[in-house]
């Protein structure tokens, strides 16, 4: 699978200092026999609600294909893993690019119309993890009065809902509102992008507007806010039960703070599965909620290991059994589908 350069580069710098400020000031000794006294029960049961936000966000995914495709749940968990898998193991979120091949290969979606498509679920995620962290901020408050990182995240939680809203203005705007968008990206395939492009690109958009069109409804729409909002509340159990792991006490609302703010930090470019900015901020905020250094990185070591070997494992399974490895190059089959995709 061919990744740029600079992309890896970039990654690895961003990692090592988020890495860097994750490990630094701890006992490592006392790291360790957090680590070997966790009851691993609790863990268990804590993938068996990661696993559950798996089958929730790929019944979400469901519902966004539906104006294009009903694709069973089924057909689409498989790809759904591989694509998390991608994501945990390759630079540059490479799952978001295996979920289009393979939905294009096995069910026929366009790779532009499944593209939005993943789009919209990240941009509900966003919107869903921003509403976690500011109707839980009071939890944070109530342990760190004092912390400069309250008014950081309040401001921080601002810019970024406020980015998120814009590109979802767009979005409804794209199908709600289909002339005068098609006027406006006319205007700009006109005047900005060169003449032996304009007419692949037009076809681009097109299909991607096509994967947009479950806005439509405000019904399926609340429909995948529900489902957005209810992945992240399963998924914290993921969290809890790594906290009762640890003999640790923190409530569940603390917990959704937790994840909101781990989240929004992923938003980094970095290694991938999140290596060094997941670890950095998991640590900070349970230091924040009053747990020790020590705990705080016990805690995000196995919370890591939990959330990216079992997915991944998972995810491995269902990419080789589709005749994949890692020498793929998915960014040549997505450009032969877009092509074929343009010119039907």
């Amino acid at each position: 699978m061919k990744i740029k350069r600079w992309h890896v580069w970039l990654g690895l710098i961003i990692s090592a200092i988020f890495l860097w400020l994750a490990f630094r000031k701890v006992d490592f000794a006392l790291v360790w026999e957090q680590l070997k006294t966790a009851n691993l029960a609790y863990v268990a049961l804590g993938i068996v609600a990661y696993f559950i936000t798996l089958f929730v966000r790929t019944w979400r995914w469901k519902i966004l294909l539906l104006p294009m495709k009903s694709v069973s749940l089924v057909k689409l968990f498989p790809i759904l893993s591989a694509g998390y898998m991608a994501n945990n193991i390759y630079p540059a979120r490479a799952g978001d690019l295996l979920r289009t091949v393979l939905l294009r290969k096995k069910e026929d979606v366009p790779i532009s119309a499944s593209l939005a498509t993943i789009i919209v679920e990240h941009l509900f995620d966003g919107i869903a993890i921003l509403a976690l962290v500011l109707l839980n901020l009071g939890q944070l408050t109530n342990f760190a009065p004092n912390s400069q990182w309250v008014g950081i995240i309040e401001k921080s939680a601002f810019w970024v809902g406020l980015i998120f809203g814009l590109i979802l203005l767009v979005f409804i705007g794209m199908v709600l509102l289909p002339e005068k968008m098609a006027g406006f990206t006319n205007w700009v395939i006109n005047h900005l992008i060169p003449t032996k492009l304009r007419e692949p690109f037009g076809g681009i958009i097109e299909k991607f507007t096509v994967g947009l069109r479950v806005l439509r409804s405000p019904l399926q729409s609340l429909l995948v806010m529900f489902q957005s909002v209810l992945i992240w509340v399963i998924e914290t159990g993921l969290y809890w039960g790594v906290m009762r792991a640890m003999g640790l006490q923190l409530t569940f609302q603390s917990l959704l703070m937790v994840v909101g703010i781990v989240n929004l930090v992923l938003l980094v470019p970095a290694a991938p599965g999140g290596l060094g900015t997941f670890d950095a901020a998991t640590k900070s905020m349970m230091e924040l909620f009053g747990v020790s250094p020590e705990n705080a990185l016990s805690f995000a070591l196995l919370l890591r290991v939990a959330l990216w070997l079992p997915v991944t494992l998972v995810g491995a399974f269902f990419f080789v059994k589709e005749g994949f490895g890692l020498s793929t190059d998915l960014q040549s089959i997505q450009e032969v589908y877009k092509d074929e995709d343009t010119n039907h």
